[in-house]
């Protein structure tokens, strides 16, 4: 590749899922790193990319102005979606970055969404919906990401499961069909420097199968020999378990709006636009659970 591709930068690339797409660009895709910029709040923990010769930029969604500044030059921004808990603020923020884009001359957005974000019950939905809306009505080319639930997540759920024997659920045998954090780093990476191919596109990204909370209880269980019962239980019950643990209102509710998309099937989309987008075949659940198990047993 040379430098005359076009100049990337990836938004929130100090966190889990922006670092992880910086890493599938330079090692995995060889994309030049002088036409690659990694902007966070924080630039200071990019260090490790700016000695790899990344650009490093900071990028304060709070801010039209710093941003406009911070997308200066660039091409393609793939905005990943903050992570403030209340929703007119996240709203906000994304709306900032679109205005900010717009301004500062950038061609495309690729954003990060989520599976049905017009009527799902998930209690953020409608904050990717806004902000999808938003990048449509910019007149910016743009490809929408439609992002399944990460493996990872149950990382958060299943480890307290694991050491009581009980996971309590308000999901029913409604499915998920997770997928990797990698995996979805490796597709945002893939939409940046797709070309025109998945223009003004929006693609739902998920795993081969929806896995409901009973069939990854009897996984886990199979994979870190412990027992894990499932007790369906209703989702005001989630909401007071998760407030018990010290979780503020606003996150109770959010984690608890989870379960109730999940048993309205919110969640259970399964398509092949990770194939299409990659082409690669998503990681199965019982390959990444053999290779992450030590995150239920810590």
């Amino acid at each position: 590749m040379s430098n005359h591709q076009p100049k990337i930068l990836v938004t929130g690339a100090a966190g889990h899922l922006g670092s992880l797409v910086v890493a599938e660009l330079v090692r995995s895709l060889g994309y030049p790193v002088e036409q690659i910029i990694a902007a966070s709040r924080n630039p200071d923990q990019l260090v490790e990319w700016a000695k790899l010769g990344v650009e490093t930029r900071k990028a304060d969604f709070t801010d039209v102005a710093g941003l406009a500044e911070a997308f200066r030059g660039v091409d393609r921004l793939l905005l990943i979606s903050t992570d403030s808990p209340v929703n007119e603020l996240r709203l906000g923020q994304h709306l900032h970055a679109v205005e900010a884009a717009k301004l500062a001359g950038v061609q495309s957005i690729v954003y990060t969404s989520m599976p049905k974000a017009e009527d799902s019950a998930v209690s953020f939905a409608s904050v990717h919906l806004g902000t999808e809306n938003a990048i449509k009505a910019s007149g910016l080319t743009y490809t929408i990401l439609r992002n399944g639930w990460y493996f990872e997540n149950l990382a958060v759920t299943i480890p307290g499961a694991v050491s009581s024997g009980t996971l309590y659920s308000a999901a029913g045998d409604g499915g998920i069909s997770y997928l990797s954090r990698q995996d979805l780093a490796k597709a945002a990476a893939a939409a940046l420097v797709a070309g025109s191919e998945f223009e003004n596109e929006t693609l739902t990204l998920t795993g081969e199968t929806a896995l409901s909370y009973p069939a990854i209880a009897a996984k886990v269980s199979e994979a870190v020999g412990k027992p894990i019962s499932v007790v369906q239980v209703p989702v005001g019950a989630i909401i007071e378990g998760a407030k018990s643990h010290g979780l503020p209102e606003v996150v109770a509710t959010m984690i608890a709006s989870f379960d109730a998309a999940t048993a309205a099937g919110d969640l259970s989309v399964v398509t092949s636009d990770y194939e299409r987008l990659t082409g690669k075949k998503p990681t199965p659940f019982g390959v990444w659970l053999e290779a992450n198990k030590q995150l239920f047993t810590a």
